[in-house]
């Protein structure tokens, strides 16, 4: 049995982490890029479908393409961010099925069900990113998830096939120090949720 972190490892997981909009100029090498990746991809998705696909903008040119697509509130923190990632969805996840999840042969379910397919995609791609930011701040990164974006522009430049779909987008970096907003309040335990 897992015996539990300490609470240094919770701190930097969640209890001191923070969403974070500036960035030290300091550059995210392709190595960190990559244990970043094999970190993540442990998370679990359903019938480990695993439909993320993830796009690193680690150059001013990739970047400058994303940019055109940002609310502008969004632009010059990105434009400071050393790597900044997409993640999104792959439509046709399914087709991978046969290797990833060999219990079965659930590739017909997805590929005959649109709706499911979707779905499956949206829900699980959204996990993988959030195993993104819990792996880049065990890794010392620190993370600007952001929701503040035209897709569809996304999409067009990077995605022009259609088969992905942009979920949302994450700066990555080493932060700044105070590179944060304060942090807001929580609900409590008695507003979010309940033990039946």
């Amino acid at each position: 049995m897992s015996t539990p972190l300490d609470k240094n490892a919770l701190d930097q997981l969640f209890l001191e982490a923070r969403t974070y909009n500036e960035f030290l100029d300091t550059p995210v090498n392709e190595e960190t890029i990559k244990a970043l990746y094999d970190l993540c991809k442990w998370g679990p998705t359903s019938m480990n479908t695993q439909p993320a696909r993830f796009v690193f903008l680690n150059s001013t040119e990739g970047k400058e393409r994303l940019l055109p697509a940002l609310a502008p509130g969004n632009v010059e923190k990105t434009r400071g961010a050393p790597l900044t990632l997409i993640v999104a969805s792959d439509s046709e996840f399914y087709q991978h099925l046969p290797t990833q999840f060999p219990v079965m042969d659930a590739k017909p379910m997805f590929e005959n069900d649109a709706a499911l397919s979707e779905s499956t995609a949206f829900r699980n791609s959204s996990l993988q990113g959030a195993y993104v930011i819990l792996a880049a701040r065990a890794l010392g990164l620190a993370a600007g998830p952001m929701s503040g974006f035209n897709p569809a522009a996304v999409d067009a430049e990077f995605f022009a096939d259609g088969r992905f779909k942009t979920n949302f987008i994450i700066n990555l970096g080493y932060g700044k120090p105070e590179g944060y907003h304060p942090r807001g309040p929580r609900l409590d335990f008695e507003e979010a949720a309940k033990i039946l």
